[in-house]
């Protein structure tokens, strides 16, 4: 027996199953939105997970082929591994409903969100991610929710309540906003540069949605919630805190915390770490909890020292940004390279401009995405933080920095039509303390500007933190945390943008919720922050993007042809165009619409192509005169080869001004020669004259 539930939504009706399928889950939600099905589940282990001192929580957004009638492509006809859209979805998931967890859970859950249809009027995201909260919030996993989740787009500047995918796709705003019954706690947001109040104003109105949602949830629970199962604490005990608080005074961990080097800082953690170990080398059960232990006294005192004393770890004022410094042209053949360096955050960007047919294709859900021609990447190798672990490939967090920094430059970037090239830029990690997505973004700004990318504008981003007390009004926001700030702090919110709006924000909070004076202040903050960079660090070291590309950088010619000459050009099984581009050493792009595109590096190789293209879509002019190669020789005279595909007939009669016997007197295969167009003769093909071109 199950139960079904359903409320108006946008226009639309929500509708959820409780019962009807996977019985054996914790808890599992069958939603309805449109023709949209997705069925969300939670599980978690019985007994918790030896050795971990986290919160072992997995979300994952399972794209099924089938949900949109299609077959998966490559050889295995099955899907795969995580699109780049997947990871980003289980990611938005992921933010708002970890703090609303016990910190002290050390079981193992699993969220899962299977995708079975998709209606385009229903975006498959926004139903996993209420999913996801409804299945929770019945199930018996401790969990302090319900939260809920609403999209806002806005198109002709009006704003779109979970929007369709197509105007999600082509609309101003793309934000996502998760709240609690009380207050905002995530917020994800891509903007064609929006002012900032009225992304407040858009925040706020999701907000409002997200409380009816709740209200329905909240039902759903009273009738069909499940009582939550007792699980083993693994707080860090009470007397071995108080122990701790003995051997180490406030005013020595303050010494060992505040300095702004982090190498020394978790180097004076280590020694009284050490110094505890010793101590307490006979009390086995304390001895495995003191590095949380020594976690949380160091969490503590940084929170008191900026919460009642506004006093940061490395001494700045909570409004400053770390000493900052900017360079391109630091590698040399790429493309185009900067270096962002914040504090002990440094970034190095490479940007590699290509034909766009090297545009990333893109198999997924959203029928409107086929391709990408611009890609944002970023890697965080372990060394960049002084650890040791071994390379495997881009994580969730590198797809999800690379995603946000793409995000905030798209809006700046020139259209095809204006730049035809594919772009790509790779932000590497040099060093990190704190904020290194943000850092990319402004180093992908310049790298862009030093390879002749015309951007529209500079785009620079920057973070603010929080750190809160036992009241709402109670707070204090930190402009550019670095990494100790981000561990032990409340917020993690970076905004990036222009001079005239926001392009892009990830806010991550480990609280249960923002109060409105804290989103504005952390927004005001960072309009502040992002135009002191771009004016007093980014402009002296590159204002504006150079006028050409870089000389190591392919060049792009562009041409129409008449869309019915499209295969003359090609010719069989590609054969005309194949051998142009092997002669001329060039790459060739041509559209259903005539637009083509000849892509080198060699200047003269890519006039040859366009020249050769220009012959074949043309038809020969009586008294032109031409330029080609023999590439047959009969008795009766000589093909000459204007393009490929294209030859024409030169008579022995017309070769040499005197008499000649054998046409190979005069020319051997492979000859370049000048021939002069003589019109049609009467069997109404063009002949052409050598020796009257000379």
């Amino acid at each position: 027996m199950y139960k079904t539930y359903s409320m108006e939504l946008a226009g639309r009706t929500l509708r959820v199953d409780i019962g009807r399928v996977a019985a054996q889950a914790n808890g599992a939600a069958f939603m309805h939105y449109g023709d949209t099905v997705v069925l969300s589940t939670v599980a978690a282990s019985k007994e918790p997970r030896e050795g971990v001192d986290f919160f072992p929580l997995s979300v994952d957004f399972e794209e099924k082929m089938y949900a949109v009638g299609l077959i998966p492509g490559g050889f295995n006809k099955r899907e795969g591994k995580a699109s780049t859209n997947a990871v980003l979805t289980s990611r938005v998931i992921d933010r708002p409903m970890r703090p609303l967890f016990p910190k002290d859970l050390r079981n193992d859950v699993a969220l899962d969100n299977t995708v079975l249809s998709v209606d385009p009027e229903c975006r498959p995201e926004l139903l996993a991610m209420l999913g996801s909260s409804i299945a929770t919030s019945i199930s018996d996993v401790p969990f302090d929710g319900p939260c809920a989740m609403t999209q806002v787009g806005m198109k002709n500047g009006e704003f779109i309540i979970n929007p369709g995918q197509k105007d999600w796709d082509e609309g101003d705003l793309q934000l996502t906003v998760a709240s609690t019954s009380e207050k905002v706690i995530m917020i994800e947001a891509g903007a064609k540069e929006l002012p900032e109040d009225k992304m407040i104003e858009a925040i706020y109105k999701a907000h409002d949605v997200n409380q009816t949602i709740i209200a329905f949830i909240k039902k759903i629970v009273a009738e069909c919630g499940k009582e939550k199962f007792t699980y083993q604490s693994f707080a860090v005990p009470e007397d071995l805190m108080n122990a701790i608080h003995e051997d180490i005074p406030d005013d020595v961990m303050e010494t060992a915390v505040f300095t702004d080097d982090k190498q020394q800082r978790d180097r004076n953690i280590d020694e009284l770490t050490d110094r505890l170990k010793e101590k307490y080398s006979d009390n086995e059960e304390w001895l495995a909890r003191i590095p949380d232990a020594m976690y949380q006294y160091e969490k503590k005192t940084v929170r008191r020292m900026i919460l009642r004393e506004h006093k940061r770890p490395d001494g700045r004022r909570i409004d400053q940004i770390r000493p900052l410094a900017a360079e391109v042209d630091i590698i040399p053949r790429v493309h185009g390279s900067a270096m962002f360096t914040r504090g002990q955050t440094q970034i190095c960007n490479i940007t590699t401009l290509a034909p766009l047919s090297e545009a990333q294709k893109i198999e997924g859900l959203d029928p409107n995405i086929t391709s990408k021609r611009y890609l944002h990447q970023y890697n965080f190798p372990s060394w960049s933080v002084g650890e040791t672990k071994p390379n495997r490939g881009p994580g969730r967090r590198e797809i999800g920095h690379g995603a946000l920094a793409e995000k905030a430059l798209i809006p700046v970037l020139p259209s095809a039509e204006e730049f035809p090239y594919a772009i790509r830029t790779v932000s590497e990690t040099f060093e990190s303390n704190g904020s290194t997505s943000q850092a990319s973004i402004c180093a992908s700004t310049m790298s862009l500007m030093a390879a002749g990318v015309p951007i529209k504008k500079q785009v620079a981003g920057i973070s603010c933190g929080l750190v809160t007390g036992d009241t709402d009004d109670d707070y204090v926001v930190l402009t550019d945390i670095q990494g100790l700030e981000d561990f032990f702090g409340d917020m993690d919110f970076k905004v990036a943008g222009t001079h005239d709006g926001i392009t892009a924000i990830q806010m991550d909070i480990k609280i249960h919720g923002l109060t409105r004076p804290i989103v504005e202040e952390a927004i005001a903050r960072t309009k502040q922050a992002r135009e002191y960079i771009i004016n007093e660090v980014m402009t002296p070291c590159i204002a504006k993007p150079r006028p050409t590309v870089n000389e190591y950088a392919p060049k792009i010619i562009q041409m129409t042809i008449d869309p019915d000459k499209i295969g003359e050009v090609v010719g069989q099984r590609g054969k005309n165009i194949n051998a142009i581009i092997e002669e001329c050493g060039v790459k060739i792009d041509i559209d259903d619409s005539g637009f083509v595109s000849i892509c080198g590096t060699n200047q003269a190789g890519m006039d040859k192509a366009k020249g050769y293209i220009e012959t074949i879509v043309s038809d020969f002019e009586e008294g032109k005169i031409y330029e080609g190669r023999v590439v047959s020789i009969k008795e009766f005279g000589a093909f000459i080869q204007f393009a490929p595909g294209k030859e024409g007939l030169v008579h022995i009669s017309k070769i040499a001004r005197k008499r000649i016997d054998h046409v190979e007197d005069v020319l051997t295969l492979g000859d370049h020669v000048r021939c002069k167009c003589l019109g049609k003769d009467r069997m109404g093909r063009f002949s052409f004259s050598i020796k009257d071109a000379e």
